[in-house]
Order: structure tokens, then sequence, then C-alpha cells
């Protein structure tokens, strides 16, 4: 007997749209016994074909389309093909070059539910975040080796949406040319360089690649404070473009480490001034000392990471950003940003917004900055579209 998940009368207009969650309060039952990421049909109570998934026994996301196709077998050549097509993608935007850092594989958004692959440089860095992921995960690798010739595959399968699949952290090496455990890369002029398994995320964020670039264009002759600043990416690159001087203020006492050694592999450590500590406590510090910057950075962590968080999240977005505007130079600019999903680019420029009214500042919107094209949105998942900024000048 094909195992099943048969969908609720009327819950199946998502699926018609084409979005690939199905939600565990949306299935009317379970046909068969079908284990963690095994393939299932979706059907309606007609019997009628809706999608193929993979199934998670104990995730509230209780299966993530496969694919919409009844023809379509979920096997090893299928895998091949999606990784296939999402390494294609990259490589026709140009991102592929030889040290350069770019996203491969991005999720529901590439048809690979729960699957984050970056690449940095020869190196490649997974994580495997769903059911579905995990079961193939030798079929994945291998499709990997073939499409990229890595010299490195390397596993940082961590964090919420792991554990609510029911599975445990993984961390280490899955595969190994040289045994080397340091990457280097270079982000546009920018040599940067980690250890595997440190770091956020795979490593680095390489969704705010693109926006190096636009914010360093307000940085010449400027003051800087990169707020937030993680391994500094912001303000060394403001550096290299023109920028006198820079305060990176950053509470992990390993990033601030990591932005000493790529600073000092840039030439630019003369420059650079490290603040370890509470973010919030410093720049209230430095307000209060009448300190001002000609251009300042501010890119936190997600504040908001379920609907339930959005006005206490809110909240925080709002006074890190009054902070800020109150140490802008007049006729300075504000770079801020955020990647929580579920505060939209229309309510971020609203809270900024308000916090603008609140420091007594003016100010005007001169850019707005997305992700970059190595993190694609899928029209069938706007979850996908989370990062959103805006430089602005301000008076």
């Amino acid at each position: 007997m094909t195992e099943r998940i048969v969908i609720k009368p009327g819950r199946e207009k998502s699926l018609l749209r084409r979005h690939p969650w199905i939600f565990s309060g949306a299935i009317e039952r379970v046909e068969g016994e079908p284990e963690s990421g095994a393939t299932v049909d979706v059907v309606d109570t007609r019997g009628s074909f809706l999608a193929r998934a993979a199934y998670s026994p104990v995730s509230q996301i209780r299966a993530r389309v496969w694919s919409f196709d009844p023809e379509e077998r979920i096997d090893e050549s299928f895998l091949r093909r999606r990784i296939e097509r999402a390494v294609d993608a990259r490589r026709r935007l140009g991102l592929l070059v030889d040290d350069g850092a770019c996203r491969i594989v991005f999720s529901e958004s590439d048809g690979l539910p729960g699957l984050i692959v970056d690449r940095y440089a020869g190196h490649l860095v997974c994580q495997f975040l769903s059911a579905g992921a995990e079961r193939w995960r030798e079929a994945i690798v291998d499709a990997l080796v073939d499409a990229l010739r890595p010299r490195a595959i390397h596993e940082r399968s961590e964090g919420a949406a792991r554990r609510k699949e029911g599975f445990e952290s993984k961390r280490g090496t899955i595969v190994s040319e040289d045994g080397a455990d340091a990457v280097e890369y270079r982000t546009g002029r920018l040599r940067r360089r980690f250890v595997v398994g440190t770091g956020q995320k795979t490593g680095a964020y390489l969704d705010q690649q693109r926006n190096l670039e636009h914010v360093a264009r307000h940085a010449r002759g400027a003051r800087v404070l990169d707020a937030f600043a993680y391994t500094g990416a912001f303000a060394l690159t403001a550096l290299l473009n023109g920028a006198e001087q820079a305060t990176l203020i950053e509470s992990s006492s390993e990033a601030i480490a990591q932005a000493r050694s790529d600073a000092d592999a840039n030439g630019l450590a003369p420059r650079v001034s490290f603040v370890e500590g509470n973010v919030f406590e410093e720049l209230r510090a430095l307000r209060d000392r009448g300190e001002r910057f000609d251009l300042v950075i501010v890119d936190p962590p997600k504040f908001v990471h379920s609907a339930d968080q959005l006005h206490a999240g809110s909240r925080g977005y709002k006074d890190v950003n009054l902070l800020a505007l109150q140490l802008v130079t007049e006729g300075g600019t504000l770079a801020t940003f955020s990647c929580s999903g579920h505060v939209d680019a229309a309510l971020f420029q609203k809270i900024v917004a308000g916090a603008a009214v609140d420091a007594g500042r003016e100010a005007q919107i001169v850019e707005r900055l997305t992700q970059p094209p190595d993190h694609p949105i899928a029209l069938n998942f706007p979850e996908a579209e989370y990062l959103k900024g805006l430089i602005l000048r301000v008076y």
C-alpha cells in the first residue's frame, strides 16, 4: 500500500497554489506508517493527487513537498537534477569564482526543502535541516561531489529548525581531500578566513555579500561605526573603500578574534578599534559621551523568531535604530537591517521612521536593500524573503 497523506476538505488550497509546506492541522489522516523522511503521496479526500512530499512525524510542518508532478519519482536522479539546476543558476550569475563564496542551495526556493549548501572557495558547508534532507543525505553529498568537485564537504546541521524535525545537531567533515580545517575566500576585495565548525550558520553570513559594497559606497572619508559587527565585514569593506577609521562592536569574543585576524590579513588593523560588549549598552555609552560617526551600520541578529514575538522584537528594532540615529553626524548615513522574516519591509520602514521621530532626526531613504540572487525567493514560497535593509541620509 502506498503511504499517503490525506488532506482535510478545503485545506488543499495552499497546495494548489504550490506552497511546499503541509502543517499537521491540515491532515485528515495518514495512510500507512511512513518513517521520518519517507516519501509520501499527498491527496485530497477524493484521492486526487496533490503533491509528493517528505514526511516528518514530529514536526508541526508534517510534510515538505518535493514535487507537484505526479509523474516525478523522488530518487537519486531527482536530487541530482535539482542540485545541478541550482548550481547552474549560480554559474550563470558568475558566482562560482575560485576564491569566492556563494549559496549553492537555498532550501525550498531551490526545490530542496530543508537543505542549505554554501560554497566557500573549494569548500562546501551543508545544513540538513529537514527529515527529507536527512534521509537523502548520502545521495545529496554524492550529487554535490559530482556537480562541484569540492576540496571538502563539511556539515553544520544545527539549530531550532533541525530540533523541530526531531534530530540532534551534527557538525563535522563529510568529505575532505587534504584535511584542512581553515577556509580562505574573498568577498569582493576583502580577504576572509574561518575555521570549519566555528562561526554562525555555515561560517559566515553570505546573504550580506552584495550589500557590503552598497554600504561601502557611502564610506569615503568616513568615520564608521559597525554595530553587531560579527566578524566586521561591513566595517572592513568600508575601510577598503576609503573610510578613515572604523569601530566594531560585537558581543562574541570568537567573532572579535576573527575580525582582528581579517583586519590584519587585509592591512587594516591600524584603522580599526574593537569593542567587545553588549551592543545596546555600548551604543548608549557612545551617545552619552557625545560621539558621532559619518556612517553607522546596524545589522542585528534576528529579534523575531515567531509571530508571538513580533511586538517585543519590533521594540528591539526601534530601540537600536533610535540609538544609531542619535550617533549619526549631520548629513551622515545609517545602514540598518532586519533578518526577521516576520518583519516585512513595510513594517521595518515604519519601525525605523518611528525611531527617527523619537530621536528628533530627519532621514531620507537613499537605497533599499535585500538578499542577493544566490538567495532567491520562490514565488510560491514567500517565506524565503527575510532580509531587508535601508540606507538613510540623516539630518
